[in-house]
């Protein structure tokens, strides 16, 4: 529950950020995986378990990001 998502809450966002922002552009040459991987899904041929792992692996700091930040907004606001 809420209380196992505590540790995405320990997590510096400076450390997530910059996660995020290598992730997310890995590997630079010569191109980013996500980028192929976007290319497969737009030509349905996204379909090997490996490429859809790759997928999530490189989008895995951007959602544990997301995730803190509705937090951490959810947490400033008035109960």
């Amino acid at each position: 529950g809420i209380c196992k998502m505590q540790f995405i809450d320990r997590l510096p966002f400076s450390l997530l950020i910059v996660m995020t922002a290598l992730m997310l552009a890995a590997p630079f040459v010569p191109e980013p995986h996500l980028v192929e991987k976007m290319r497969m899904l737009a030509e349905g041929t996204l379909t090997k378990p490996l490429d859809i792992f790759d997928v999530f692996w490189h989008l895995l700091p951007a959602i544990l990001l997301t995730v803190k930040v509705v937090r951490w907004k959810r947490s400033e606001s008035p109960h």
